[in-house]
């Protein structure tokens, strides 16, 4: 199941204050309100983005037969893939470098000021998602590439540019975003501009439910830990 690392971490860092503090914990609702609020406006905004893409290219080649205007997307794919990636280490890894900031910050190794970050943290993070994208989760690619629906050349492209442009909208807008959720919601969009009956609707629904529980999970199991911890270190 392609669920959210990005919720997964919040969840885990908001648990653990929780756990520590109590209800009184000094969580910013501000924030935390934002990215709650952008589980579902990430991926509504991806099929958009996504199935207006599909629509354009589909006006363009109106044209061409299908085999003629694959024949473009085969290295435009790669390029729309690039784009995504660069989306998702722009967004995805500055929230690493973030819960790590923050623990030099709470060690008294570190303030607020930006220059107070050492760089082996910003490239350790760097090269970790490109270490993990590299390595793969092929369950994960067998999902989001085959059973949700059935991505060719022209909407793998228009699907991964969907993507690309929502997190690059997330980013300069400094909004914390699923990767998972814009880029899934980018292929629903796709899916439903082709034809609403090519999405695996259940398939759909079962994403939804994981997104939903991902942050209570992570947050339980990093209250866990932190009792664990308290008891044996």
């Amino acid at each position: 199941i392609p669920s959210s690392s990005s919720h997964a971490l919040v969840g885990g860092l908001v648990g653990a204050t929780v756990a520590k503090a109590g209800s009184g914990a000094p969580i910013v609702w501000e924030g935390f309100g934002k990215i709650l609020a952008f589980i579902i406006i990430s991926p509504l905004v991806g099929v958009i983005i996504g199935g207006l893409l599909m629509v354009l290219v589909a006006w363009i080649f109106r044209n061409q037969s299908p085999y003629q205007a694959g024949k473009w997307f085969k290295g435009g794919q790669l390029f729309a893939a690039a784009a995504y990636s660069l989306g998702h280490g722009g967004n995805d890894a500055q929230k690493t470098i973030g819960i790590i900031w923050l623990l030099l910050i709470t060690a008294g190794v570190a303030t607020k000021d930006q220059s107070t970050l050492p760089m082996w943290v910003v490239y350790s993070c760097y090269f970790a998602i490109a270490w993990g994208t590299y390595l793969g989760g092929w369950r994960i690619v067998k999902t989001m590439g085959t059973k949700i629906t059935k991505l060719n050349s022209i909407s793998g492209s228009c699907a991964s540019m969907g993507g690309a442009i929502t997190l690059g909208l997330a980013t300069l807008g400094g909004i914390p975003v699923s990767t998972t959720h814009t880029i899934t919601g980018a292929i629903i969009g796709v899916g439903a501009a082709t034809d609403v009956k090519a999405v695996r609707w259940a398939i759909t629904a079962n994403l939804l439910v994981a997104w939903v529980l991902t942050i209570p999970a992570s947050g339980l199991i990093a209250a866990l830990f932190w009792y664990i911890g308290t008891k044996f270190l």
